[in-house]
């Protein structure tokens, strides 16, 4: 939507950032599928701005096969250094060999729950927590839920998953919503 007010960590320059924000940040995610994605693609982003890795989502598609989970914990060495060289994605070798690890993990914690989707929104009871800060920098960097999601799957043997990873993973997901008072998305504007 052109001419609203967003949060403040989108630039007006940037309409594909605006077009993330306005349709998929803070939106409840269900599907397994692209709860894999979204868990890749910000632990991708450690140390990086969010708009780097958006940049090249369609990159990280192509280089592990629409994150088909089955399929990216099947990735031989050999395929990954591939992705190392050829991918459209940040070339950091523990970040592309985080993903297969990553993976086997999702399935276990998928076997256990029946889904990643059920282990996941267990934590905030089915529903999301509605937060109304006022402005960005009432926007925490990690939480308690946050640092309890990390510690399991950290156990659970996955990596780039830390406290604060996880408080923008549950961002993107909408397990949170962080739309700040003056962001037209914000919850008390609803």
């Amino acid at each position: 939507m052109t001419g609203c007010k967003r949060c403040a960590w989108v630039p007006d320059d940037k309409p594909d950032y605006a077009a993330y924000h306005d349709t998929e940040w803070g939106v409840p995610v269900h599907d397994d599928r692209h709860l894999f994605e979204m868990l890749i693609l910000e632990g991708a982003q450690a140390g990086l701005s969010w708009y780097t890795i958006l940049k090249r989502r369609d990159g990280y598609r192509k280089a592990f096969k629409n994150f088909d989970v089955k399929k990216c914990a099947k990735f031989t060495d050999d395929e990954l250094e591939n992705i190392l060289t050829t991918g459209d994605i940040i070339r950091n070798r523990l970040k592309v060999f985080s993903v297969r690890k990553n993976a086997v993990a999702f399935l276990d914690i998928q076997k256990e729950f029946g889904s990643f989707d059920a282990y996941l929104w267990a934590y905030v009871q089915g529903k999301p927590i509605i937060n109304h800060p006022k402005t960005l920098k009432n926007v925490p960097a990690q939480t308690a839920i946050s640092e309890v999601i990390s510690k399991d799957l950290k156990k659970r043997g996955m990596t780039f998953v830390g406290a604060t990873i996880i408080y923008a993973y549950m961002q993107a997901v909408g397990l949170v919503n962080d739309h700040t008072g003056d962001c037209y998305l914000s919850p008390t504007k609803k």
